[in-house]
């Protein structure tokens, strides 16, 4: 994770240099209006022979003003742009991740927690970058310049002694900032547990008005919020205790600056004008010492996210290709298994024991079992969605293991049981949005399919927006919508995983026998439940 963030920032580094230089030209202008308005004020004595000079002074005043203006915002623009940029970067980073984690990787995190990870903990180092960025450095430059012109344009006494509650109020935000990280790591804990309990409730809506479930959902969906509020309110009661503690500190800045700067006034050290210079100095300090607790629970929700992000990037990923090995672009689908037994991680039971089986090319295999038997664990070892021992599966004589799983996957058509299907159009529910089919194409594979009439009634036919999960279409259409999705690829082995549940038998014959005059030199593998 530590190294996709740093390239994500290589990345803007420019522009990240360039609103450095920015934020530090714009510091400077701030400190400029305070020591105008003190000569000004000193000048009011003899207003009549000091008048040009207060004109001069005033439009020069004015001209600080418009240039500030500028520079804010050109470095606003930089601060969005780089912020905005790197957590679109993250974003990728962590998307292709997750396309390359393995299967018992990503079963293991719950969809609630997969969208916290894209929405709440980017957002959250998003956020960072930019106040570290921007906060951080305007608290850094104001520290500097402004005490700097404290000391060198009034007097350096009265900048000690002012500064002191500011040291204070340091300690206490030391002290106070470890319960915000302790509340908000709750906070985000239940957010994630809500946020699942959605995912869950919205995926299963149908069953739940069917059943009459809303009454319960509901009670429980309060609760979580409920405890989601208390969170919540946790940890901006003590971010707020924080801010408090610097008002308190803030003022008592101002107290000092007004009891001791009126007696090095009235002893002649300093004049009025100065007085006001800094005092409107102290004015610069009033956001950035607002600024250094959110800027503190704010690194320590990104460190939090940060460390929910490095889990998953340290979460075994696929080999895609393999060493040393010839990447076949076609398969001929001569399969053999070899005592093969297999168990999930972190399972005792075998899913599969001592499997042995020999398929030529072009041959069909049926396989009938009862729910659980391993049928789809078969399937799933085949397209190396989980490991399993060498030499346990061949494929044209060669180990599936020394394979590239690219080489792989294209070579097999995989139809899964639960016939997933995109919220977008048909076209690319069936071409799985692969630009190397055309339209004739993919209309010809749904009539094979034996959907084409119904597409073709649909107001944008073959282009024709589905809704999530395929909710606009019929338990059959789905399927069938996913069967012509193997008449389209030109695969070496098709697998039929339970996919013609929801057609009757006759359909279902029709379908394989079609699809065998079809591809006269492709294996089939189906079982019915």
């Amino acid at each position: 994770m530590k190294k996709v963030i740093i390239d994500a920032l290589k990345g803007y580094k420019w522009q990240i240099t360039l609103q450095v230089i920015l934020l530090a030209i714009n510091t400077y202008l701030l400190t400029c209006p305070p020591k105008i308005v003190g000569d000004i004020v000193d000048n009011l004595y003899d207003m009549e022979a000091n008048k040009q000079t207060i004109l001069n002074s005033t439009y020069f005043l004015l001209g600080i003003c418009v240039l500030y203006l500028l520079v804010r915002l050109a470095w606003k623009y930089f601060e969005t742009y780089i912020a905005r940029g790197v957590e679109k970067d993250i974003k990728v980073k962590l998307f292709e991740r997750f396309l390359k984690l393995k299967v018992k990787e990503i079963q293991k995190i719950k969809n609630g927690e997969i969208m916290s990870y894209f929405v709440k903990d980017t957002n959250e180092i998003r956020s960072a970058i930019y106040r570290i960025l921007s906060h951080g450095s305007r608290i850094v430059f104001i520290f500097v310049i402004a005490t700097f012109q404290m000391i060198r344009g009034v007097n350096l006494y009265l900048t000690l002694a002012t500064l002191c509650p500011i040291i204070v109020a340091t300690f206490l935000v030391v002290k106070i900032k470890k319960y915000v990280e302790i509340n908000f790591k709750k906070a985000q804990d239940k957010f994630t547990e809500l946020s699942e309990y959605i995912q869950e409730s919205t995926d299963s809506i149908r069953t739940t008005k069917a059943y009459s479930c809303e009454g319960s959902q509901l009670k429980t969906f309060i609760l979580k919020n409920r405890q989601v509020r208390q969170s919540d309110n946790a940890v901006d009661v003590f971010s707020n205790l924080l801010t408090s503690c610097i008002d308190i500190c803030f003022g008592l800045c101002y107290a000092i600056s007004f009891i001791y700067g009126s007696h090095l006034v009235l002893e002649g050290t300093i004049t009025v004008g100065e007085l006001v210079t800094f005092n409107g100095y102290i004015a610069l300090f009033v956001n950035p010492v607002n600024w250094i607790p959110t800027l503190i629970a704010r690194f320590k929700r990104a460190q939090i996210s940060y460390q929910r992000l490095d889990k998953v990037f340290a979460l075994e990923k696929e080999k895609i290709t393999v060493e040393e090995s010839k990447v076949e672009e076609k398969l001929q689908g001569d399969i053999l298994i070899k005592n093969l037994t297999f168990n999930y991680p972190g399972m005792l039971e075998k899913a599969l024991e001592n499997i042995n089986i020999e398929i030529k090319k072009g041959e069909t295999l049926g396989i009938i079992g009862t729910i659980g038997s391993g049928k789809t664990t078969l399937m799933n070892l085949l397209t190396k969605l989980y490991n399993i021992p060498n030499g346990k599966i061949m494929i044209d004589g060669r180990d599936i293991n020394d394979i590239n799983i690219e080489t792989l996957r294209e070579n097999i058509c995989y139809i899964t049981q639960d016939n997933f299907l995109f919220s977008s159009t048909l076209k690319d529910n069936i071409s799985l949005f692969k630009e190397e089919y055309d339209e004739e194409e993919i209309k010809e594979s749904t009539k094979k399919a034996v959907i084409y009439d119904e597409i073709s009634q649909m107001p944008k036919g073959i282009k024709t927006a589905i809704g999530e999960r395929g909710s606009d279409l019929s338990g059959g259409q789905k399927q069938r919508v996913v069967i012509s999705r193997a008449f389209l690829k030109n695969s070496s082995i098709i697998i039929f995983d339970d996919t013609f549940s929801a057609l009757d038998n006759r359909t279902s014959r029709n379908f394989i026998r079609k699809h065998k005059r079809t591809n006269k030199t492709e294996n089939l593998y189906y079982y019915f439940k």
